[in-house]
């Protein structure tokens, strides 16, 4: 067997062997990009195997529209094109990145832009959308407040965080994972724990591991009727999470509110973590005028 033949087989027996040297060429010429940028929480994923994987819990179907919010490098860029989507918005704040990567993979609409300062909302125009990201560790938290409570007609939503984050974005109520940005995403979306992710498929390296989670819009009828309201609620509640429901909720108390908690059967000693997203919601509606929101 002639040693092309040969090598031909090796590639037709790895069905991401021409993504893959694609992503390890950008790697290997990594010097032509400029310095990671720690004002930017840049930790650039180099592992095309990992890239795939995110991508696939994507489901992108032929025809679907994909945001990507922060693209970086591109190393989950050729996997998205590959999937075919009818169109792929990438929104990039560094601007070099925003220009090579418009400039290497003509398939992408490159915006540049700053997906903190964004109003959500607009997503809605894109109905069915599929967002996609690998957010830096300091703006991962705030972004998918905003986006879960902002966008409810988006199809599915695959990030890669922080894994420390990821097991309190996917915390059920009454465990120490579960906190504000549990009880907030969960009551907009639906969170699933995907997989974890190692520091070695990064350039740099963080110092702590990573995991991808995936997020569903709950239906209109499941979300929040005062979003305000709950927000300045959960504040409350979870900046004094160590005390009992009975100490944080003494300025609020009435027979309404003991009518409440009597009928869902919630005890004065439970704790703010003791709540469901659906409950913490109804009891944001009670307190809504004292609230202040």
């Amino acid at each position: 067997m002639s040693r092309d033949r040969r090598a031909g087989e090796r590639r037709a027996a790895r069905p991401n062997a021409d993504l893959s040297s694609e992503v390890g060429e950008a790697e290997e010429g990594s010097e032509a990009y400029g310095r990671p940028k720690r004002s930017l929480g840049q930790n650039f994923l180099s592992d095309p195997n990992t890239a795939a994987k995110i991508v696939a819990a994507l489901a992108i179907a032929p025809g679907d529209v994909v945001v990507e919010i922060g693209p970086g490098r591109g190393a989950l860029t050729p996997f998205i094109l590959k999937a075919r989507p009818a169109a792929y918005l990438a929104l990039e704040k560094d601007r070099d990145l925003a220009v090579r990567l418009a400039r290497e993979h003509p398939g992408a609409s490159v915006a540049m832009t700053d997906a903190l300062r964004l109003d959500w909302r607009r997503l809605d125009r894109l109905p069915g959308a599929r967002v996609i990201g690998n957010l830096p560790y300091n703006i991962a938290s705030p972004l998918l407040w905003d986006l879960c409570a902002g966008a409810a007609a988006f199809a599915r939503g695959v990030f890669m965080v922080q894994h420390e984050v990821a097991r309190r974005l996917a915390a059920s109520p009454g465990g120490r994972e579960y906190g504000a940005l549990s009880a907030w995403v969960g009551s907009f979306a639906r969170v699933e724990y995907c997989f974890k992710v190692p520091p070695t498929v990064f350039r740099p390296r963080p110092k702590v591991d990573s995991a991808v989670v995936a997020v569903t819009p709950r239906p209109a009828a499941e979300r929040p009727a005062e979003p305000a309201a709950l927000s300045c609620l959960l504040k409350i509640l979870f900046s004094l999470r160590r005390k009992q429901l009975g100490g944080i909720l003494k300025a609020f108390r009435d027979a309404e509110l003991d009518a409440w908690l009597a009928e869902k059967g919630i005890s004065e000693r439970q704790r703010p973590e003791d709540l469901s997203p659906p409950q913490l919601s109804e009891l944001s509606i009670l307190l809504k005028k004292r609230l202040g929101s």
